[in-house]
């Protein structure tokens, strides 16, 4: 994005010309174009790190990402931030076959479906219903839906019912839905759902390593590309900085702390929805906002990786994915690098019922958990790991659950549209904001670039007041 002529003016009476309140990849993208558009920012972040929901670890030698791991065709603007910041990529590991423990079996098979006997056919037809019904489904706009009302009213799993899907389609789309929601099909409203899957460009899209979302990983991890965009912001970084109150008054916005306020002409919010309402808004944001951040909370979704000495998996044609319908880690990856020297890596996901119960386990009984699922896939040389880490995003109190908002029936219709309207100087960005890619890495950048570009707008026009842009009311 090139940075185009100063807008502001220096003299302005505020401190900075923006306050981002969030130092997740989207917030930290919308301070960084920001910057590049000339403006002064100051970004405020709660935790001690910054990233959000994507973190970094290292265990057993090895980098792995903690949160947000991957990135497929069509998410060009995380793609495009990674390489401005210099971090790379590869491919993750697909040769050979995918395993499945399944009702008591164990198979082998290839693709993103797996054999699950009579029900496959009643799958594909699941799956084909659902990509056409998501179409109709406006981007961004999901009331605009012709029966969006209908939908909002019944959960995904009601749907499933409904239409007759199979117990194993119902099962695989449940697994489906863990991963990409941290909750169960009837937790989650059908009408997101099926936004979900349209604004993804469907659910191969969604779903597929190659060709799809998960098809690459970023060689120094996704965390390094927030860790590059913090080192750019300097002392305009606060963490360990929890926001408590922004107060609007006039054309200023007073953002506080619990050591210091900051006046701007802005306020990008890039926190989830459900964590809205931690921040005391003075004027009150209209009751929509505040309902809004109440029924969207955030699933429930864990991961846990595995190392060992060498990918043990791909000496037997496998390449380290798998599914299993008895959990605790419900679909796994191979998340480690090529190379006949490399160590080997599975990744596991725990999320929906699993990851309840998951978060109030003591380390040794996950560890002990996750190495079982990991066995009951690839046999028990899995049990063997030179390191184990996971992570447990329900327990993060600056985050509170993951990888997305999952709201259930009946919280979209009403309140999808305070996700990202602008509520006089108070602008919102995060990955639930986005009309592309919302839940992804992909769609908090999305979602902070535009702000960026709603903060410029403001900045741009010295004549526009809070009667103008709609002040808190």
């Amino acid at each position: 994005m090139t940075a185009p002529s100063r807008a502001v003016d220096e003299s302005a009476a505020a401190d900075v010309d923006v306050v981002v309140i969030g130092a997740g990849l989207s917030g930290l993208t919308a301070a960084h174009r920001l910057r590049q558009f000339g403006a002064r920012v100051a970004v405020f972040e709660a935790a001690s790190r910054v990233g959000g929901r994507v973190a970094s670890a290292r265990v057993g030698g090895v980098h792995v990402d903690l949160g947000g791991t991957f990135v497929g065709p069509g998410q060009d603007r995380i793609v495009a931030l990674a390489d401005e910041v210099g971090v790379s990529r590869f491919p993750t590991y697909t040769a050979g076959q995918n395993v499945i423990r399944w009702r008591g079996q164990h198979r082998r098979y290839r693709g993103t479906v797996p054999p699950v006997g009579a029900s496959l056919l009643d799958v594909g037809r699941v799956q084909l219903t659902l990509d056409r019904l998501a179409r109709s489904v406006p981007c961004g706009d999901p009331a605009a839906a012709p029966q969006a009302a209908q939908w909002d009213t019944e959960s995904l799993g009601s749907w499933l019912r409904r239409s007759h899907a199979s117990a194993a389609a119902r099962d695989l789309i449940a697994i489906a839905g863990r991963t990409t929601w941290g909750c169960e099909p009837d937790e989650i409203s059908f009408l997101h759902a099926l936004h979900y899957i349209h604004q993804a460009g469907g659910l191969p899209a969604m779903l597929d390593t190659a060709g799809g979302a998960q098809e690459e990983h970023f060689v120094e991890g996704s965390h390094e590309i927030a860790v590059r965009l913090a080192a750019g912001l300097g002392d305009a970084l606060r963490l360990d900085s929890p926001v408590r109150r922004v107060e609007a008054d006039g054309g200023e916005v007073r953002v506080s702390t619990d050591r210091e306020t900051v006046r701007a002409r802005a306020v990008i919010v890039a926190v989830p929805p459900s964590l809205r309402t931690r921040i005391e808004f003075s004027p009150a944001l209209p009751p929509v906002q505040t309902q809004m951040s109440q029924r969207w909370p955030a699933g429930v979704l864990s991961k846990a990786y595995a190392v060992y000495d060498r990918p043990f998996w791909r000496d037997h044609d496998l390449s380290g994915q798998g599914v299993s319908d008895t959990g605790p880690a419900f679909i796994t990856f191979d998340a480690g690098p090529a190379g006949p020297d490399a160590p080997g890596v599975l990744l596991g996901f725990i999320g929906g019922v699993y990851a309840r119960e998951w978060d109030d386990l003591p380390l040794a009984e996950r560890r002990g958990r996750a190495l079982s699922s990991f066995a009951d896939l690839f046999g028990p040389k899995a049990l063997d790991a030179t390191g184990y880490i996971d992570q447990r995003w329900g327990a993060e109190p600056w985050v509170a659950g993951g990888p997305t908002a999952a709201p259930g029936p009946g919280a979209v219709v009403p309140y999808a549209s305070a996700l990202a309207a602008p509520v006089g100087r108070v602008l919102w960005a995060g990955t639930e904001t986005a009309s592309r890619w919302t839940g992804f890495m992909d769609g908090a950048v999305r979602a902070g670039e535009r702000a960026a570009l709603q903060a410029r707008a403001l900045l741009s026009d010295p004549s526009t007041d809070d009667e103008q842009t709609g002040a808190l009311r």
